[in-house]
């Protein structure tokens, strides 16, 4: 993409009442605007990098059998009642249609997803099943703040697996736990993610949540290094202060931000919507059901306040908006090599923003390029032409090289 065709702008100033990191620079840098408080447009370059963290989760996703679907936001009330949550969960957006039938913008998919695996779930041959969405969520929070990472409207991942018996379903948790550790190292936070030990509310005794170690997080863990995992404080005094895993009781208090959550529901709502099945001798059974939860929109803003420095955010290359930044400083008889250079590198499926802007100086390139933060940024001018060559620096380096332009694909990987 040429950037003179983005109608969005890279901007030094911004509101004061954007302080997150994660906010503050996804604005000027153009990648998400603000509606109101919680809610968030998705610009071009956004867009790009909400679709990348999704299309990794949905890889993963079906990796371990999840079967994609689409289900419905509105949700009518009495879905609600029949789990008796309609009353008992304060973040519902609640709307009155018309004839009086009231609605809820859904939070999550529990109360839809059950009564649809309903009609097709008859006999312990149709288990397990795994079903899954990516779909824009609503939560009324009395404080939306901090971005990205707690908003009204946001996107989540939410899967659902139906089991049979404790054993499949405790197997199955297993291999969810892997491949949400393969989505995070897979979105460049990997290093930083760690399996936490949370209060299981009314499904289970524990449920686990996976928090990204960072100094903004609203979350406060419990780390054991030797196992890589952590216990939120919020059930501290459950576990005294001691790995649930190795028993150490040597563990470090860290800040966090939540990325994601699994949960074992048991029989909760199969029980509430009668969801049973024959088993082997011809008898009913209820099923039993867990969820796990990712949000991409989240993920992003986790990722920038993680991956960034005095300039700009520092994008993975899994998941930037584009894998080079094109920089012509070219002027007059040179721009059609310039240009030449990025129909070579688009052709050989490199994702290319070209900044050919004629009215911007390089310093204001360079800046908006540190700051929008794609991986590797090449540069080509009439100094680097004289010598066929081009400058190439990685956005998570400060050293610059000079290459040949014929060397360019193979200094890629291309």
């Amino acid at each position: 993409m040429k950037q003179s065709q983005l109608f969005t702008k890279t901007k030094k100033d911004i509101s004061s009442e954007i302080t997150s990191i994660n906010a503050q620079l996804l604005t000027r840098a153009g990648f998400i605007d603000q509606l109101t408080a919680g809610v968030y447009t998705m610009l071009p370059l956004g867009l790009r990098v909400l679709q990348k963290v999704e299309h990794i989760i949905r890889e993963e996703m079906n990796a371990i059998g999840g079967q994609e679907i689409l289900m419905p936001t509105l949700q009518p009330k009495e879905l609600w009642e029949q789990t008796d949550r309609w009353d008992h969960i304060d973040i519902l957006f609640k709307l009155t249609g018309s004839g009086d039938k009231e609605y809820t913008l859904g939070s999550t998919h529990e109360e839809v997803v059950t009564p649809l695996l309903q009609k097709f779930l008859f006999s312990y041959k149709d288990f397990p099943t795994y079903t899954y969405q990516i779909q824009t969520k609503f939560r009324d929070e009395a404080r939306a703040k901090s971005g990205l990472l707690r908003g009204r409207e946001f996107r989540m991942k939410d899967l659902y697996s139906f089991h049979t018996d404790q054993a499949d379903l405790d197997t199955y948790y297993v291999r969810v736990t892997a491949a949400y550790h393969t989505i995070y190292k897979r979105c460049g936070l990997g290093d930083k993610t760690i399996k936490t030990y949370a209060s299981g509310g009314a499904f289970s005794k524990y449920s686990h949540e996976f928090q990204t170690l960072s100094d903004v997080g609203e979350d406060h863990i419990y780390v054991c290094h030797p196992c890589n995992v952590a216990i939120n404080k919020e059930i501290i005094e459950d576990l005294k202060q001691t790995c649930p895993e190795c028993g150490n009781t040597d563990l470090e208090e860290k800040q966090a931000i939540e990325v994601g959550n699994i949960f074992k529901l048991g029989t909760k709502f199969t029980d509430a919507f009668g969801l049973t099945y024959a088993n082997k001798e011809g008898k009913e059974e209820t099923a039993l059901m867990g969820c796990y939860g990712i949000g991409p929109s989240r993920v992003i803003g986790t990722i920038v306040e993680v991956h960034h420095d005095d300039n700009g955010i520092i994008w993975p290359a899994a998941v930037a908006p584009f894998q080079v930044h094109l920089i012509s400083l070219c002027r007059d008889e040179d721009v059609p090599t310039a240009d030449a250079l990025y129909a070579h590198l688009t052709a050989s499926a490199i994702e290319v923003l070209y900044d050919e802007r004629q009215d911007i100086s390089a310093g204001q390139k360079f800046a908006d390029s540190d700051l929008i933060g794609i991986p590797i940024r090449i540069v080509i001018s009439k100094r680097t032409l004289e010598q066929h060559t081009v400058e190439i620096k990685k956005r998570t380096e400060e050293e610059t090289h000079i290459i040949s332009i014929d060397d360019i694909l193979t200094h890629l990987g291309a």
